[in-house]
């Protein structure tokens, strides 16, 4: 599902954090073609896909009994990424970093939210849904 919105709706955001193959863009994302058709497609194949625009209103009501608030700028930003739908590959890419140094951000994010593992955990979802849902909680 790909929700194409001309206004920022945290709430309808979280809510789709949960479906897989999600997408919740601004329609000014379709002017940038590339952009839009590579979310379509993360979507597609059951990935996800945030509005930077989104993900800023998310990051807004943030406190500081928040465990997303003690990571660093960095791990943050990484973080941010990661809930835009990017793959560590994706990150890599639009910070200018190694896929090293992005794993290692995505590895202090994942130890610093102290989250479930083991096989049956998708921390990485679990850090999404801990990003989105601290300004609803």
């Amino acid at each position: 599902m790909l929700v194409l919105s001309q206004h920022v709706e945290t709430t309808h955001a979280v809510a789709l954090v949960g479906l897989g193959g999600f997408g919740y863009l601004l329609k000014d994302r379709v002017l940038d073609v590339d952009d839009f058709l590579g979310a379509a497609e993360r979507v597609a194949h059951g990935g996800s896909a945030l509005d930077p625009h989104v993900v800023a209103g998310l990051v807004a009501g943030r406190g500081d009994g928040d465990p997303v608030s003690h990571l660093t700028d960095r791990e943050q930003e990484v973080l941010s990424l990661v809930a835009e739908g990017l793959t560590n590959t994706g990150i890599a890419r639009r910070l200018f970093l190694s896929e090293r140094t992005v794993e290692s951000h995505v590895r202090h994010v994942l130890d610093k939210l102290d989250l479930p593992g083991g096989e049956d955990a998708h921390r990485r979802v679990l850090a999404v849904l801990a990003y989105l849902g601290r300004t609803n909680g």
